[in-house]
This record gives structure tokens, C-alpha cells and sequence, in this order.
């Protein structure tokens, strides 16, 4: 389980508030994603449809969990891949670091995976002289910067231009006054060669279906389609939440997710994987694992108000819309899930006595 300081919120909070270069960087939240998610909605004619057919199917699963993950598991194994459930970071991490061992791993690529910060997976990589990259180039940054991201969606909101430069610098060896194009450039050129030499590959999951067994990834960088597909073995973390029934319930979400946390109509990349490279396909890995972990999810589903904290898509919109987020940041929560969210599932998920004040984080305004 990843380090938490939820108890350290009001000091965390204190400083946020007297840093005048991070409140710059968070008004780009609600000026950027906030307002583009808005004039998305606006441009969708059945969004308000859109958005209760998807709480409806979000109802339908978690009350009928057991039977949509044992489905899904079973699908996923009948296409190749292998299935384990984990009760807590503690197994999930277990299993991927058994995993890597009997690979003789020692270079991984990560795509985008909040469970991952969770299990303090890269830490714990690091501990069996592993190599862990971050291939998200926000996630990347933070990585370099060693820090946790600071949202869900985009992990390094609080790093300005200047910032990247001396990262790179001092990294990569990057001219400290170069421009966005060459800093791009010189990321991309450092994470190709990590692609080609990783022998395990990483990510999450937005969403797995349960009739097919697919793996499901959004992204705007095409990281997690070569996270998916170069390395030998992929390794697929996720939580027990992310079940859809269907793919056209998919369809659903993918028109939410979008939108909401990006303010697109549509990302780069929509991956979907299912199982392992097959006999007739010349991509892909030659192994695919599904770890579907709890890690304090049960409590959650066993609580009648706070089940609907599992209906999550991991939007990030709650964020960019909280006033108290927005002044507060990511970190001033102290653990993996900020804002709204974060208010409520971090102190289930981690220990309520120490998040006591998350819940407080809030001005009942419902923005989000």
C-alpha cells in the first residue's frame, strides 16, 4: 500500500494556498477541462441520457458484481490470458513481482494505472532492481520529479514549462532553455527505446468487458496501445469496479469518459484487448495476465450509501470542478484519489481516523 498523509490535510492545504505558481497552474482546470466538458455536454444532444443509461448500467453491475466478474475472468481465460484476484495491494503486488522473477523481468513500461499507485508499485519494483517507466508523459514527469501525481487525469497540472526544463536537464541532458517541441521530442525519443528493450509491459484498465473478456484503454498518447502490445508479457491491474456487461454498455461510458475528462469528443487512441497474441496475429504479447484486485473495494460495496462511490469512471471532472480542489491541489489529500472522489473513497480505502477531514473538503455547493 502506497505511503498516505491524509492526516497532514490542513498543513498540505496551508501550503498549496501560499504557493501563487501552483494556483496559476490549477485555474487551468476549470478554464481548460471544466469548460470544455461543459460545451461538450452542450454539443451532445441525449447527454443527459447518455449519463443515466450509465448510471443504470453502473447500478445493475455492482449489485450484480460476483457474476460479472466470474464472466469476465472466464471469457479472458477462454481467450488465453490467466486471471488472478487479489484482496488487497499487498497480494496484487506479490503477484506481479513473482510474475516478473519467473520472467526474469528487469525492465518494465507502465501505462496509465491509479491502481498501481496504490499497490506503490514502481517502489516496490525498484526493491527487486527492476525498472519501472512511466510511459504517460505526465506520469513520466512526476516520475522524474519522484512525486505521485497530483490528478487523475493529468498528473503533472502543477509543473509549469520551467519546471520540465530543469527535469529534462538534469535527466536527459536536454538544453535547460529548449521549447516544447524539442522537450517532446526528447521524451519520446527516451520512452521509444524503453518500449524496445522492456521485457513486461503494465497498464490499467478503463474498462474490461464482461462478455468478451476485452481490455479496454483510453489514451491520447498511444502509450498504452505499446505498453499492450511490444513487450512479451502484459500485465493488465485492475480494480474490481471496471466491469462493464457489454460492449455496447462500452459504447456508453466511452462517450462519457471522453468527454468529461478531456473535454474531447473522442481521444487519440481507443485500445481493446483481448487475451494474448493469437496463431494468426503477428502483434502482441505471447502472455496476457488480469490481476482484478479489492484492496478495501468490499467495504465500499457492503455500505448502502457509499456503494455509489464504485460507479467512479475515473473521470476526473469532480475535480476540475470542486472550488476546494481546485485551491487545495492534489497532493494536499495525501494519498492516491484527490477531490470529490478522493473525499470519499481514500478514508475507506486507506484509514478513516487519518482522513477525517477529507470528507470536510468540501462547500456542499454540488458542482461536482
Amino acid at each position: 500500500m502506497a505511503e498516505t498523509r491524509t492526516k497532514e490535510f490542513k498543513t498540505l492545504a496551508a501550503d498549496t494556498l501560499s504557493d501563487g505558481d501552483i494556483q496559476k497552474h490549477l485555474k487551468t482546470l476549470y478554464s481548460g477541462f471544466n469548460q470544455g466538458r461543459l460545451q461538450q455536454a452542450a454539443a451532445t444532444h441525449n447527454w443527459e441520457e447518455l449519463r443515466d443509461r450509465a448510471r443504470r448500467i453502473k447500478a445493475h453491475t455492482i449489485e450484480n458484481l460476483d457474476h460479472y466478474l466470474n464472466m469476465a475472468a472466464d471469457n479472458v481465460e477462454k481467450a488465453g490470458g490467466k486471471v488472478f484476484f487479489a484482496k488487497d495491494s499487498e497480494a496484487a503486488t506479490n503477484y506481479v513481482l513473482d510474475l516478473a522473477k519467473r520472467k526474469g523481468v528487469r525492465s518494465v513500461i507502465k501505462g496509465k494505472s491509479m491502481l498501481s499507485e496504490e499497490m506503490d508499485l514502481n517502489h516496490n519494483l525498484a526493491k527487486q532492481e527492476i525498472e519501472a517507466v512511466e510511459t504517460d508523459l505526465g506520469e513520466y514527469l512526476v516520475q522524474l520529479a519522484g512525486q505521485t501525481p497530483y490528478h487523475i487525469i493529468v498528473p503533472a497540472i502543477h509543473m509549469s514549462k520551467s519546471d520540465v526544463n530543469e527535469l529534462f536537464h538534469e535527466n536527459l541532458g536536454v538544453d535547460p532553455n529548449a521549447g516544447v517541441e524539442e522537450l517532446a521530442s526528447a521524451a519520446r525519443n527516451e520512452l521509444r527505446e524503453k518500449f524496445i528493450e522492456a521485457d513486461m509491459g503494465i497498464t490499467g484498465a478503463n474498462f474490461l468487458v464482461a462478455e468478451t473478456g476485452t481490455l479496454v484503454l483510453v489514451t491520447n498518447e498511444g502509450n498504452g496501445r505499446m505498453s499492450t502490445s511490444m513487450p512479451k508479457t502484459h500485465v493488465a491491474i485492475m480494480g474490481m469496479e471496471k466491469i462493464v456487461p457489454s460492449i455496447e454498455d462500452m459504447g456508453t461510458f466511452l462517450r462519457l469518459l471522453i468527454r468529461s475528462a478531456t473535454g474531447q469528443r473522442i481521444s487519440s487512441y481507443v485500445t481493446m484487448v483481448t487475451g494474448p497474441r493469437s496463431e494468426i496475429e503477428e502483434d502482441g504479447p505471447d502472455e496476457f495476465h488480469l490481476v482484478i484486485v479489492d484492496n478495501g473495494r468490499s467495504k465500499l460495496l457492503a455500505d448502502t450509501h457509499l456503494r455509489e462511490a464504485l460507479y467512479c469512471i475515473r473521470c476526473g471532472a469532480c475535480l476540475n470542478a470542486c472550488p476546494v480542489y481546485r485551491k487545495v491541489g492534489g497532493h494536499s489529500y495525501g494519498w492516491v484519489y484527490s477531490g470529490p472522489i478522493g473525499a470519499v473513497v481514500s478514508p475507506v480505502l486507506t484509514n478513516v481516523p487519518d482522513a477525517k477531514d477529507l470528507p470536510y473538503a468540501s462547500r456542499l455547493c454540488g458542482a461536482c
